[in-house]
């Protein structure tokens, strides 16, 4: 193997650190020995970094033996002077003017391998690219083709370059921009020399300000079709899918947004807490207004289940022709107007939760197929034949007394006993009325958010008409109560005025003509207060306890203030 031709550099700057890189990457040139004054510019590190000998002094250059060339990059007379005093008789010196031939050769080299490489690339791309491109010269002779072209014309590059478009295909895009020397859009034509019509954009090519030729894309109009088919497709996906997601939703409520310490209230919220980590069937019972869906809420967002979805359906306010799709979706064209395949709310709640409000409403053929799903959690949609299984966990609730319905033939019993498995029965307001302060001091801030409003409470006045009030549409009417005051407040306290014109009531107008229009001594509004608070909570130990509770008193002080009104 021959001998590798040995090299040194003296002056590492800029020319000779070009110099530097484009040896070291030839394999039969060695470079022994750099030298420069200055030992941290790039050339300098670099040179370490590869393992090159290197060094600032002349003399300490000169030790290293058999030099075959020695580069002379500096350009300094002196420098020449020394090397050609102490080089070896056989070496040869390539001085600082053939030092810049060599980097002209060099960067003239590097040019051309970077227009190789951009060449490879874009040769690269025009090949893989599915659209047929037509390359021609401002003369119109047909420079290139690239595959994709005689893909789709059948025409190989042989026949077609070297040809002129003005020629083969005169009326093309191509050789109208030519012609007009303007871009084409979305001509529509058919290929000279092949029987296939497309779709053509065609732009000049512009050099320096010169234009040199110009280039066509185009698609067959059969991709075209199957593109806007593949599209028409895509979009039916993303319709069901946004539909699908504007359906599901997740629980707005946790156990902490429900408040109340009546004992039969704590009791229903105990059983809720533990209900939620099982996957039982729950039936959630009592008047309008009591907070069920609250419950079913704070339910899923406590079980296994809360990063799946919730879904509600309220049975009372869907149409009873439309129910059974609700539910179970239909396939496409099972009815008129099924336009496209729907999924039902028990098929988008599979893995999660779904609340069946108003139970009490549904229709007794949907209860049956309802009982199917309980018992096997399959179902077919509403024109389909295929079962569909899910794993639904399922809430109802309803206002209605379904034992009663059941006995009377207007509910399933068989149904009622599935739903009944933990069954959560909420009191109405006017039974727990001692937790109405809590629920208005929750509203209030609430409302302040929302109005951006400071109120800070309401009058000791306005809080006894809040009392005294039934609540027939239980907490949904206090919490309207609540937001007509909010409403229409303009200081910091809400005032039994506007509460009065809230609360329709005569029995609490009349109570309030009688305690606060009139004047009454304080010792005998306290005793009213006492007798009121025994009335509501009764005579025994348990509900004098609740009594003080209510007039925040001590139970001894209750006892001594009763000794002295008897």
């Amino acid at each position: 193997m021959a001998r590798k031709v040995k090299v040194g550099i003296v002056g590492m700057g800029q020319g000779g650190g070009a110099i530097y890189k484009t040896l070291r990457s030839i394999e039969d040139i060695q470079i022994a020995v750099v030298c420069d004054r200055l030992e941290t510019i790039p050339g300098m590190q670099a040179a370490q970094l590869d393992g090159v000998q290197t060094c600032i002094l002349l003399e300490d250059f000169f030790k290293v033996p058999n030099l075959d060339v020695i580069i002379e990059a500096t350009g300094v007379d002196s420098v020449r002077k020394l090397i050609q005093q102490y080089k070896e008789n056989y070496s040869a010196v390539i001085e600082a003017q053939g030092a810049n031939l060599m980097m002209c050769i060099i960067e003239e080299k590097e040019k051309l391998a970077d227009i190789k490489r951009v060449k490879g690339e874009l040769d690269a791309i025009l090949n893989s690219v599915q659209e047929a491109i037509e390359v021609a010269g401002i003369d119109g002779r047909i420079k290139y083709v690239n595959p994709s072209f005689s893909r789709v014309t059948s025409i190989n590059a042989g026949q077609r370059i070297g040809n002129n478009i003005f020629d083969v295909s005169p009326n093309g895009a191509l050789a109208r921009s030519l012609r007009t020397h303007e871009a084409v859009f979305a001509h529509r034509a058919v290929v000279g020399g092949a029987d296939v019509e497309v779709i053509a954009n065609a732009s000049p090519i512009v050099v320096d300000g010169k234009m040199e030729g110009a280039v066509v894309v185009f698609q067959p109009l059969t991709d075209i079709y199957k593109l806007m088919e593949q599209v028409k497709a895509s979009n039916q996906v993303i319709n069901d899918l946004q539909t699908r997601i504007n359906q599901i939703s997740t629980s707005s409520y946790t156990f902490d947004d429900i408040i109340g310490s009546h004992p039969e209230f704590e009791s229903a919220l105990d059983l809720a807490r533990k209900a939620a980590k099982s996957n039982s069937t729950i039936l959630i019972t009592g008047e309008s207004g009591t907070g069920k869906e609250l419950f079913a809420h704070a339910i899923h967002g406590s079980s296994l289940r809360l990063d799946k979805p919730f879904i509600k359906v309220n049975c009372a306010a869907i149409p009873e022709t439309l129910l059974e799709s609700e539910f179970f979706g239909h396939e496409k064209g099972s009815f008129t107007g099924a336009l496209k395949t729907k999924l039902g709310k028990m098929e988008l709640a599979n893995g999660g939760t779904i609340f069946l409000d108003e139970i009490g409403d549904m229709n007794l053929y949907l209860q049956a197929k309802l009982l199917r799903v309980l018992q096997e959690m399959e179902f077919e949609r509403v024109g389909g034949s295929q079962s569909i299984k899910v794993d639904v966990r399922v809430i109802a609730a309803t206002n209605r007394n379904l034992l009663e319905m059941a006995k009377k033939g207007d509910f399933r019993e068989d149904l009622y006993y599935r739903l009944n498995v933990v069954e959560l029965r909420l009191p109405s307001l006017r039974n727990h009325k001692d937790d109405i302060p809590a629920y208005v001091h929750s509203l209030i801030a609430k409302f302040n958010r929302k109005f951006g409003k400071h109120v800070k409470g309401l009058t000791t006045q306005a809080e006894e008409i809040l009392l005294q009030y039934d609540w027939p549409g239980n907490i949904r009417e206090l919490q309207n109560v609540v937001e007509r005051a909010m409403v229409t407040v303009d200081d910091e306290i809400i005032t039994h005025k506007q509460i009065l014109n809230l609360v329709d009531s005569p029995s609490v107008i009349q109570h309030h003509d009688q305690v606060f229009e009139g004047i009454m001594p304080i010792e005998q509004m306290e005793k009213k207060m006492i007798r009121m608070a025994l009335e509501r909570y009764g005579d025994s130990v348990e509900g004098k306890k609740q009594a003080a509770k209510a007039l925040k008193i001590s139970l001894a002080t209750l006892y001594n203030k009763l000794k002295t009104m008897s």
